[in-house]
């Protein structure tokens, strides 16, 4: 694969960018104003009623980001001027046809039919725990969506589809860069089909709301109903499942346009760029350096030996933007898996030994200014103990609790509803991440090596467009960039 300028192939290219407020999407586009200015323009996609909120979610949710210092500190007073120039809100929707750009769009839609270069699809819901309909309508019928209306881009050069590797479920061993025919399921179940999950949606929904649910009492039937058709199908959340699908349609819809999808693994604070330990939000493994570090975790389920593929965000928009130039002026159908677990591997020990090591030297102040003192967590390395732990800790004090409430008239009835809520919502959880915490699979990424390689052979852009997760020494990563990150920006 020979690969000539990044930034001269960037030049003067339009760019429409869907999930635009999302983690990965902003770092996409800060990297892009930033390394090339003079690209000719970048459509962001924002779920918004009209032009003025898409505009104010621009400022907002992007722009007003500490992640655009750098930018602000290069073009100073000038900055919305590049803005106004080069960024162009889209008012929409990808879960509509058409991306669900209103009538009076349709300027706007010509424009984009006849200028955009490049399509990267970042929009998605990440929650593994999401409603079906609301999984179902942008992770895979999303997908469908951005095709159709890339058809229709006359200069269209490729279309990048950011997935997630764990569409795999829980396969052990090496994962390929393969992709998914229609209907293919992970246990071998026929009769998957993306018009009966959407039909099977529908008849719910309508069952639910002629019946007068309530709304809290529709999300959960739906929540359910997401677990229940992905395990049916052997995947383990309806996220994956989901974001399978979208596949499946992209490969069985695509015909000669030129796809790439790109499979990120878990992915983490920026490395490097534009600046070290940029994070957003409670993100997957995010959640257990909070709690632990506030001290409200005391225990970590999980094989400690077992791999964790981690791959911060840096990286990942790297080799999103040499994917997209790489394949240009090619044709091509191609997946690119992006993460660690072969190249440079990591051990769910690390989030013990580090967390444990940073929070020590410098204890998260608790609210009513005291240090908040933690110990090494107790690990649970399988589902065995984490039952006897909860039986021990928790059971025990519900069957009390419910005992005391029979003999007391109900005295404790609060505290018992409170609690078994707790257990509940903890068991779900646990049910929800459990696949990830044993993990046993690898994913392989001989795709993304042949782009590295690409890259290190063009000469001078390899340092501005890394990806080679060899480059990370994880403790250091841990200790210096990530946890005082998360500490910086999530815990608020």
């Amino acid at each position: 694969m020979e690969l000539g300028s990044i930034l001269q192939l960037l030049e003067n290219k339009a760019i429409l960018v869907t999930g635009a407020t999302g983690f990965l999407a902003k770092i996409f586009v800060e990297k892009v104003l930033r390394v090339q200015p003079n690209v000719k323009k970048l459509y962001l996609l924002l779920r918004a009623a009209d032009a003025k909120s898409a505009t104010q979610r621009l400022h907002n949710e992007i722009l007003g980001k500490d992640l655009f210092i750098l930018l602000k500190q290069k073009w100073g007073t000038n900055l919305n001027s590049l803005v106004s120039e080069k960024v162009t809100v889209v008012a929409g929707d990808l879960c509509r046809e058409d991306l669900g750009l209103q009538d009076d769009s349709s300027i706007l839609r010509e424009e984009m039919f006849n200028q955009i270069d490049f399509i990267v699809n970042l929009a998605a819901t990440t929650n593994f725990d999401e409603r079906y309909d609301v999984a179902l309508a942008l992770n895979t019928l999303g997908a469908e969506h951005i095709l159709r209306f890339a058809k229709k881009c006359v200069r269209l050069k490729v279309l990048v589809h950011v997935s997630t590797a764990y569409v795999s479920g829980e396969k052990a061993g090496l994962i390929l860069e393969d992709p998914y025919k229609m209907g293919e399921t992970l246990n071998g179940t026929p009769g998957l089909d993306m018009e009966v999950e959407k039909k099977l949606v529908e008849e719910e929904l309508n069952c639910l709301r002629a019946q007068g649910a309530p709304e809290e009492e529709i999300t959960l039937a739906m929540k359910n109903l997401g677990i229940q058709r992905a395990r049916m199908y052997g995947w383990p959340n309806t996220y994956v499942f989901t974001k399978a699908m979208g596949e499946m349609l992209l490969g069985h819809l695509k015909e000669n346009l030129s796809v790439v999808i790109v499979r990120p693994t878990i992915v983490t604070s920026t490395f490097k760029e534009p600046f070290p330990g940029w994070v957003e939000g409670v993100r997957t493994i995010d959640s257990l350096a909070v709690g632990y570090g506030k001290g409200k975790l005391t225990c970590f389920l999980g094989d400690l030996m077992a791999i964790v593929d981690l791959i911060p965000a840096d990286l990942v928009v790297n080799a999103i933007i040499v994917a997209m130039v790489a394949h240009a002026n090619q044709p091509c159908d191609i997946i690119y898996q992006i993460g660690s677990s072969v190249r440079n591997p990591v051990r769910n020990s690390i989030l013990q030994e580090m967390g444990f090591l940073y929070f020590s030297q410098k204890p998260w102040i608790d609210k009513n200014g005291k240090p908040v003192k933690v110990s090494k967590a107790l690990v649970l390395g399988d589902m065995d103990s984490f039952h006897r732990y909860m039986a021990i800790r928790y059971l025990l004090l519900l069957k009390g609790l419910e005992l005391a409430n029979k003999a007391l008239c109900q005295y404790f009835r609060d505290k018992y509803l409170r609690l078994r809520q707790k257990i509940n919502f903890v068991m779900r959880l646990v049910e929800l991440y459990k696949p990830y915490l044993f993990f046993r699979g690898v994913f392989d990424d001989m795709n993304t090596e042949k782009l590295r390689m690409a890259v290190r052979e063009s000469g001078a852009e390899a340092d501005m467009f890394y990806f080679d997760p060899k480059c990370i020494d994880w403790d250091d990563y841990f200790l210096n960039i990530h946890l005082p990150g998360v500490v910086k920006h999530v815990f608020k």
